[in-house]
């Protein structure tokens, strides 16, 4: 398998708040990694971590066998490689649904208006949202909300998406509708991190999950181990209070 993420020994503080605590793993190419936890426990922080939307206090991560903490490492560059989706969407408001798509894609990429178009649109129809390109966000429902951020997510042709709890803010009823979206990529063999207390669905669309608790990595495995048989006690006391 080729490691398309690799982090060694991650540590992030907020004052002398130590929220992620030595944390090391890997995602493969093509590979589904789900984060699970409790509320506070570093699943968040380590995704934006990942990004740099937070710089980590220490450690390393290698995006594609480079450290891309390094000084001189292109930022900006790296971040065109991932895909990040929010909780809150953060869909730009005056713009309508095929402009939220296409003005990354134009100043960071670098293309021309009309490839940038015919790119989103495929990606907009994927998440069957192309009917929707000439409206605006107010126009729109959360769910139909968050599947625009994931077309403007995808449209920029990351090596891998990021999800933080891309369901929390969303009503129950539409949830399914973006959950299903993301099982789609998953069959696609898309590169995909996700945060979530879904716990069904982390079941059903991982390759491995990972259990996270006060900023360590306490154990990670194949759902059908993790879930059904963890081994760790904080583990198990997770599972009970969260899968009734």
């Amino acid at each position: 398998m080729t490691v398309v993420i690799d982090i060694n020994h991650l540590n992030k503080k907020f004052g002398d708040h130590e929220v992620l605590k030595d944390v090391n793993f890997q995602v493969n190419k093509g590979e589904v990694v789900t984060l699970i936890g409790s509320s506070g426990s570093g699943k968040s922080t380590l995704l934006r971590c990942i990004n740099l939307l937070e710089t980590p206090t220490a450690g390393e991560i290698i995006y594609n066998g480079e450290n891309i903490l390094n000084d001189g490492h292109q930022i900006e560059k790296y971040r065109t490689h991932l895909g990040m989706v929010f909780q809150q969407f953060n869909l730009f408001n005056n713009l309508d649904v095929l402009n939220n798509c296409i003005v990354g894609q134009m100043k960071v990429l670098k293309r021309s208006k009309e490839e940038a178009e015919q790119n989103a649109m495929k990606y907009l129809e994927l998440v069957g949202m192309s009917a929707y390109k000439n409206a605006k966000p107010k126009h729109l429902s959360g769910g139909q909300k968050q599947r625009v951020a994931i077309a403007r997510a995808l449209a920029m042709d990351p090596d891998v998406m990021l999800f933080d709890e891309p369901t929390s803010a969303l009503d129950p009823e539409m949830v399914g509708e973006v959950l299903k979206v993301m099982r789609h990529l998953a069959d696609q063999g898309n590169t995909m991190l996700i945060v979530t207390h879904e716990m069904e669905f982390a079941k059903e669309v991982s390759d491995r999950i990972v259990f996270m608790d006060k900023g360590v990595i306490v154990e990670e495995g194949p759902p059908e181990q993790l879930l059904v048989n963890p081994k760790h006690d904080r583990t198990k006391e997770f599972l009970k209070r969260t899968l009734r």
